[in-house]
């Protein structure tokens, strides 16, 4: 594991970010999933070696450091550029501290992944929810197991990923599914939406969350990953997305209409919220009352 330095962790606060969080939290830079769409790849974001998973030098006490110089409290999201819970956490458990950290200095915690291993740390997400929002959020882009292995490379099946929604759920963390991207012409189906749906709320989801342009950005040399993945997996898929979309930043579906109207429609046939809005409400109602100082 190759250790990279970092003067801070936790940002700045800031109002109105997913889930109704306040900061945001990344201790390893790059991903190991080799997922084909993945926009941290794109050059913007100066992420040399992508594929490479680095830690963040003395990130425990970099948190700690920065939570206790806080002069409010909120909730602190990680995952957004790169999963939490990526194999070497396993061993590293960085995750598992820094989620440690925000329980004892009072901090709410939401979390994106596309990894079952988030189950291991509910002892902790119970802990914090006693004083503040917690979410869990896994991402899940097809139903079926073998386009997943296609598209998601290294991570764990979809199957896999209900499965654990399910676990969370038994044991009370507040949770749902990410449902993006959807890939013109691969996932973006009225089919794939309802079975995503429907596994969600036999798992005990509460929400799923996905962009109403139902699709995928490509940008710089991101475009250029996502197109030799086609020709490994999806031979002449390359060619259509050239002639639909060119050099097209946000390819958006061309059933982007009819997709968002059934995923509406089938959430709300479940009780699944969809609205980020309502998402927040609904994980930060029961804390207002006692806590609105801290999280408004």
């Amino acid at each position: 594991m190759e250790y990279i330095p970092a003067k801070t962790i936790v940002s700045s606060r800031y109002e109105g970010g997913w889930f109704g969080s306040n900061y945001t939290m990344n201790l390893y830079k790059g991903c190991c999933h080799g997922c084909i769409y993945c926009d941290s790849r794109s050059e913007c974001y100066q992420i040399r070696d992508f594929d490479r998973v680095k830690a963040k030098e003395n990130a425990l006490e970099t948190i700690a450091r920065d939570l206790r110089g806080k002069r409010k409290k909120g909730m602190v999201i990680t995952g957004a550029m790169s999963d939490p819970y990526n194999p070497f956490e396993e061993k590293l458990r960085l995750t598992r501290g820094a989620l440690e950290l925000l329980d004892r200095y009072g901090f709410g915690a939401a979390i994106d992944t596309k990894s079952p291993l988030v189950t291991r740390d509910t002892d902790i997400l119970k802990s914090i929810q006693r004083h503040s929002p917690v979410s869990v959020s896994i991402t899940i882009t097809t139903a079926e197991d073998e386009l997943c292995r296609k598209i998601e490379r290294h991570v764990p099946v979809s199957t896999e990923r209900f499965e654990a929604i399910s676990e969370l759920s038994r044991q009370g963390i507040p949770c749902g599914i990410l449902l993006m991207p959807l890939l013109p012409f691969i996932n973006d189906t009225e089919k794939n939406v309802r079975a995503i749906v429907r596994k969600a709320k036999e798992a005990g989801a509460r929400w799923i969350f996905a962009y109403p342009g139902m699709g995928v950005t490509l940008r710089q040399n991101q475009r250029v990953y996502f197109y030799d993945r086609l020709d490994e997996s999806f031979p002449g898929m390359r060619e259509k997305y050239l002639q639909v979309y060119g050099d097209q930043y946000d390819c958006v579906s061309p059933r982007a209409k009819d997709l968002w109207q059934e995923l509406i429609r089938a959430c709300d046939e479940n009780g699944l919220l969809y609205r980020m809005e309502d998402i927040s409400l609904f994980l930060h109602a029961p804390y207002r009352v006692q806590q609105t100082s801290l999280f408004e």
